[in-house]
């Protein structure tokens, strides 16, 4: 399969989930970002990762992780991210004996994935249906006139009236999620977008 490489482009404070964050991961040939959520604890340890100059005092449950697949000589390969349904998505740790070249397949929660890969330095991949379903194109010229449509849209959107508002209206309202970082929105928003362009075809 024709895998996609990721980057970890930043964390965000989610606007719309309390005590959620969202990990922003970057398709770099395409620059199509994929938003997945993510909780305290988890951005906590991806951060964590990131930052090789900063050690907890004690080991993180990420941290001890990585250390017992080291210990039992294996390494991680790759990250995948294969699927999305309903909103969550699906990814495997993909493992590998040293010694043997065995290969140990994990299924995990993306955050914990994402914190894995980051401690192994291991790359990062998703597929290509992965992208097309929740991988947001970042426009950055908004027009000031969004904004002020924003504050006017932004009660229907969280109320689940997305249905109701004009195509235009639900561009605009995604085109200013994206850019206030709120991704778990733009990706409701957008899933609503798509819902409409596969009636039309």
């Amino acid at each position: 399969m024709d895998y996609k490489k990721l980057i970890i482009r930043g964390i965000s404070y989610s606007q719309t989930q309390s005590g959620a964050y969202a990990l922003l991961l970057e398709h770099e040939e395409t620059a199509v970002k994929l938003p997945v959520v993510i909780g305290n604890f988890e951005a906590q340890s991806i951060s964590l990762g990131l930052e090789k100059d900063i050690h907890p005092p004690r080991p993180l449950t990420h941290d001890l992780f990585s250390k017992f697949i080291k210990s039992s000589g294996y390494t991680l390969n790759s990250v995948i991210i294969y699927q999305i349904i309903d909103g969550v998505f699906f990814s495997n740790l993909n493992f590998k004996c040293l010694a043997t070249e065995e290969e140990l397949i994990l299924d995990a929660r993306t955050s914990d994935a994402v914190a894995m890969a980051v401690r192994f330095e291991a790359p990062i991949y998703t597929t290509e249906q992965v992208l097309s379903e929740a991988g947001i194109l970042l426009e950055l010229d908004i027009p000031p006139v969004v904004k002020e449509a924003f504050s006017d849209l932004e009660s229907e959107s969280q109320s689940g009236s997305l249905r109701n508002l004009s195509s235009e209206n639900l561009q605009n309202l995604l085109e200013t999620a994206v850019k206030d970082e709120d991704f778990d929105a733009a990706l409701e928003i957008q899933q609503e977008i798509k819902r409409r362009n596969k009636k039309i075809d």
